[in-house]
């Protein structure tokens, strides 16, 4: 009898160890499975000699946490610069090739990527968007779309502000065909804007440099109240990636959600104004740009997947196939991964911080 008990804890013993190595084991190649670097394209700028960042990605790189975050687990942080001028071109080509594992960029060329058989995954939304403007000459008879019908129009095609332009034509009654559309890239639509090579142009915050030099005249833009289109930019990721590391994309879902957060704070709105005009804009644009808005300047950031970002994602998949961007489906909810945001939100104490958000009547008031 006491020979059986002894064997018994001796087995007992021996499973604890094995139980203990296999732990160890299992730390060990989590470890050597660990990435070396974590590699996330955002939109760049010259800063003189240095590199930096727009937008979230510029916030989340001051504030420094992501990088010291990832340096505890001996992870380098790698940002992969974009030109303005080619951002969903360059980023589906580098999560085609597996260059990089995250990207803060638009809704349509995510859609044409994914259709087109890569898998990426929105895991934190960018708020309620960038706004969108439709400039005409300023000595322009036009007065509304209407007046366009059949004009030729500057419109970056595959861009995400080609769906806001898009739903406004159709709210109006008309077809993006209905206008000739010249496919140029910002930089040549504004050229041909002042060389009156076109009737109108679509583009982002940088009409106000052309109204300041009285290129170009604000017809229209996403500030209208009665609509929800402005254009959209977000964190996307490899699908591979965050199935192999979720633990890793976990942290920097959580620095994205940490710089939406600090973005909606009131006390840093100066220090947001700051790092706006660091990336290129001029202080004038930056504040013109968030000033008298229909969506307050707390929810413009909210950072959570509600009935707006998918309502958002079905209108833009609905187009993307009716002009034959994308040549099949795309699920709407496999394109959204939204457990980063969840737990980022828990981790942060700032669970409820955007329940019942107030949509109308920003509190900026300009220049």
């Amino acid at each position: 009898m006491e020979t059986a008990t002894t064997s018994r804890r001796s087995a007992r013993r021996s499973l604890a160890w094995l139980g203990a190595l296999a732990l160890v084991w299992g730390n060990i190649t989590a470890a050597a499975e660990a990435p070396k670097e974590v590699r996330i394209a955002a939109v760049s700028y010259a800063n003189g000699v240095k590199v930096g960042y727009n937008g979230s990605a510029g916030i989340v790189e001051k504030e420094g946490w992501l990088r010291s975050e990832l340096q505890k687990r001996g992870i380098r942080l790698v940002w992969v610069p974009v030109a303005a001028q080619s951002v969903g071109a360059t980023i589906n080509e580098a999560f085609a090739n597996r260059s990089i594992d995250f990207a803060g960029y638009g809704d349509l060329p995510s859609i044409i990527l994914n259709a087109g058989g890569v898998e990426t995954r929105l895991i934190v939304p960018g708020g309620r968007g960038n706004n969108v403007y439709l400039l005409v000459p300023p000595g322009s008879r036009a007065k509304t779309l209407a007046d366009l019908k059949g004009k030729r129009i500057a419109l970056h095609r595959g861009r995400p502000w080609e769906i806001t332009f898009a739903r406004l034509a159709e709210s109006q009654g008309f077809k993006v065909t209905d206008f000739k559309i010249a496919n140029l890239n910002p930089g040549a639509g504004a050229a041909a804007l002042a060389s009156g090579s076109v009737d109108a142009f679509v583009t982002l915050s940088d009409a106000y440099p052309l109204v300041d030099k009285k290129v170009g005249r604000i017809l229209w833009s996403t500030k209208i109240p009665g609509q929800d289109w402005k254009m959209r930019a977000e964190l996307w990721a490899d699908k591979r990636f965050i199935e192999k590391y979720p633990d890793i994309a976990q942290i920097v879902a959580t620095a994205y959600v940490k710089a939406a957060y600090w973005s909606a704070q009131d006390a840093n709105y100066e220090e947001f104004i700051r790092i706006a005009v660091a990336s290129g804009q001029s202080d004038n644009v930056a504040r013109r740009e968030y000033a008298q808005d229909t969506v307050s300047w707390k929810n413009r950031w909210n950072p959570e997947f509600d009935d707006f970002v998918t309502q958002h994602y079905r209108n833009a998949i609905s187009y993307s196939r009716q002009v034959n961007l994308i040549r099949r489906d795309v699920d709407v909810q496999k394109l959204f991964e939204p457990r980063f945001v969840r737990q980022a939100l828990k981790d942060l104490g700032i669970e409820h911080y955007w329940d019942a958000p107030v949509v109308a009547g920003s509190t900026r008031k300009g220049v």
